[in-house]
């Protein structure tokens, strides 16, 4: 079945996104959006567009009974849920599947598999791929994650079995830690997921955290190589790289490989994401856990590769076998891609919801700004405060982190405080210019006051 009436159950700039794709294949486009986003440019830019409810993603963009009501009250025959929000939620898939509306992105039973970190762990380990040490099961008990410690081994990372996002994350050295750490980390994932259950694995230390994007049409399926996003601030990705210059191409390619066999073996469909730890000491990575959705940081994948990862599945959820081969998928040049968040770095991050008074877009050969903004536009304060995304391609790193800075330094967003003056300094830095990061490296970065005032130039921030 050719879609021909998208729904975007999203909003700003994967929403912006997603609706430009739509359009270039000619299909309807249809904004959901809140009271609080009556105004945002994906509500301008979609052919039609209603309201899901108040301005609380509750009552809007979490709300699947609102959802649904408008789907089928606006005539819709697919959704595409974006990143975040309901983009990973089986019971959101489920119902847009009942209603006999295409869901953009894998089944829900797949969701629910992939979703799941202790069944995602179990799918990988039949597929053949490596992963870390851990818990065999889902743990409901602070005893039992005890139990699982002393078996793989302290130091030990206890992580939400469902859901993702860096969400009831904690690292654990000991018995007394753990038993501290436990219970906060279940409050935690039942607040964000409705599922206080936990996983255990085997803290990697100061690994590399590697991604592998993934195309499947629910029989083949082929990789568009790997990113690198091991520059995080509390576990969230700041700064993202594709490829991986740590890697060699042998462990690239079994890397690859692995991603592709455990994509077949689930019978995935849409884009989707694998993420590994790489332990650049020894040569070893682990599969940690797929996230069955269109990610953040997939325009670097596009740019190198030069496969539009958002039509590719809109194509395939809509029934059309994947349009290209594994072979005729290579790798050109680097790309690196920085979220521009509504943050001021200089006052620990904190959120700036202000108005954007004047915006000036950097233009030039390898340069691309992802973003949901105008002048005049009011930042509402109720939602992730990520902005857009600027994404650079060119011949070598050396030549994309040039350019990047370049691109850094045209941007005018007069009005609002924005992370940009950390991206100049990252960019300034020789340790990022070496690529000699991990994923326990810019916190302390930050706490030793390299982020310097002195950074921030004309009207970036």
């Amino acid at each position: 079945m050719a879609i021909s009436r998208l729904f975007i159950a999203n909003r700003g700039e994967i929403a912006v996104r997603i609706i430009r794709a739509a359009k270039d294949l000619g299909i309807t486009t249809i904004q959901g959006y809140s009271e609080g986003d009556a105004d945002m440019l994906a509500v301008k830019l979609a052919d039609e567009s209603v309201c899901l409810g108040a301005a609380a993603s509750k009552d809007s963009y979490l709300n699947i009974e609102n959802l649904m009501a408008a789907i089928r009250e606006i005539g819709a025959d697919a959704v595409h849920p974006g990143y975040g929000f309901l983009s990973e939620s089986p019971r959101f898939a489920r119902a847009v599947e009942e209603a006999g509306v295409i869901f953009v992105g894998p089944s829900a039973d797949t969701i629910e598999r992939m979703g799941d970190k202790v069944e995602a762990r179990q799918a990988a380990e039949a597929a053949g791929v490596p992963v870390v040490p851990g818990s065999k099961g889902r743990i409901d008990t602070v005893d039992d994650a005890v139990a699982v410690a002393k078996e793989v081994g302290y130091p030990v990372m206890i992580k939400a079995a469902a859901g993702g996002g860096g969400r009831g994350i904690r690292v654990a050295d000991t018995e007394e830690e753990l038993r501290k750490l436990a219970p906060q980390a279940q409050a935690e994932a039942a607040a964000a997921f409705g599922d206080g259950g936990l996983y255990l694995e085997r803290a990697v230390r100061s690994p590399r955290h590697i991604e592998v994007q993934i195309l499947g049409d629910g029989t083949n399926a082929v990789h568009c190589y790997e990113r690198e996003c091991s520059l995080q601030r509390r576990r969230q990705k700041v700064w993202e790289e594709a490829g991986a210059i740590c890697l060699d191409d042998k462990t690239r390619e079994t890397l690859c490989r692995s991603a592709v066999a455990l994509a077949k073996a689930v019978n995935y469909c849409g884009a989707g994401t694998l993420e590994y730890l790489y332990d650049e000491a020894s040569g070893a990575f682990y599969f940690i856990e797929m996230n069955t959705r269109i990610q953040v940081e997939h325009p670097i994948s596009e740019m190198i590769t030069g496969v539009d990862l958002v039509q590719e599945m809109i194509r395939v959820c809509g029934g059309a076998p994947l349009s290209i081969t594994q072979d005729q998928i290579t790798k050109n040049g680097h790309a690196i891609e920085v979220r521009i968040n509504a943050e001021d770095p200089h006052m620990q991050f904190m959120p700036w919801p202000g108005k954007l008074e004047k915006m000036h877009v950097p233009q030039g050969d390898g340069i691309r700004f992802d973003h949901f903004l105008y002048e005049g536009y009011q930042i509402p304060p109720f939602y992730d405060s990520l902005l857009g995304k600027v994404i650079v391609h060119a011949p070598t790193r050396a030549e994309a982190i040039a350019k990047l800075k370049g691109a850094l330094q045209q941007i005018e967003l007069t009005g609002l405080k924005t992370t940009i003056p950390l991206h100049l300094a990252l960019a300034d830095d020789p340790i990022v210019q070496e690529g000699a990061f991990h994923t326990q490296w810019l916190e302390p970065w930050l706490d030793a006051g390299n982020l310097k005032p002195s950074t921030t130039t004309g009207g970036a921030s």
